[in-house]
């Protein structure tokens, strides 16, 4: 197994609150990991530290061995992308907010950005106010795209769409893995993560309770999360 991050007993610590405590785990490379666990597990400050929008108090993440510190932050961030739970347009046009982390990007290569997560070409010159939840999300991530991050990070990404955005984020997901593309993502849906993810990571108060392969992982075996 390639890891592409190291999580050394990382701990993170808020306060009087130990929201992650000594997590030790490793995600594989070219693959789709789900982090899985109750509200207020850690999913999301644990994805969070892996392109530094928070930092462990205790412990160490490694990036292909190498301390996520020793990174320039900004030149991490276009190497581990990130789409958040609530879609954020940028700019008035879509084009536009394709074009907000690579200036350069042509019309051919945002339509085929738009054409990769499921979306028509035309919808290129629409403006950014007109358009539905499902469609903006797969905009978020079309715009995340376009700067070829080597990771996609997703932060309970359609758990605000209907089930057909559902469905089509997660063919994006499962698409990008299968081409080589490191997945990490949050998600509450068991049925999900048996669905879209290789491996889980479960979560409980901070704590790390199970990692493998999902078909393995009592904590999914269930009908939700």
């Amino acid at each position: 197994m390639v890891a592409v991050f190291t999580l050394e007993e990382v701990s993170v610590r808020r306060g009087q609150a130990l929201l992650l405590d000594s997590v030790g785990i490793e995600i594989r490379a070219g693959s789709c990991t789900a982090l899985v666990g109750p509200s207020g597990a850690g999913k999301s400050t644990l994805l969070r530290l892996l392109n530094r929008l928070g930092e462990p108090t205790g412990g160490r993440v490694l990036l292909h061995g190498r301390p996520l510190p020793e990174f320039d932050v900004l030149a991490l961030r276009r190497r581990v992308g990130l789409v958040a739970q609530a879609p954020t347009l940028l700019t008035e046009r879509v084009l536009d907010d394709l074009r907000v982390g690579r200036q350069e990007l042509t019309e051919d290569e945002a339509a085929k950005l738009l054409e990769r997560v499921g979306l028509p070409d035309s919808m290129l010159e629409r403006p950014t106010a007109g358009l539905s939840g499902g469609e903006a999300q797969r905009v978020c991530l079309a715009r995340t795209l376009a700067v070829k991050p080597e990771v996609l990070l997703a932060d309970e990404s359609t758990s605000a769409l209907d089930p057909a955005s559902t469905a089509a984020v997660e063919a994006v997901f499962k698409q990008l893995a299968a081409d080589g593309m490191t997945v990490v993502l949050v998600s509450h849906d068991a049925a999900q993560a048996r669905r879209i993810a290789d491996e889980a990571v479960v979560l409980t108060a901070g704590r790390l309770v199970e990692h493998g392969p999902v078909a393995q992982v009592a904590y999914l075996q269930g009908d939700a999360v």
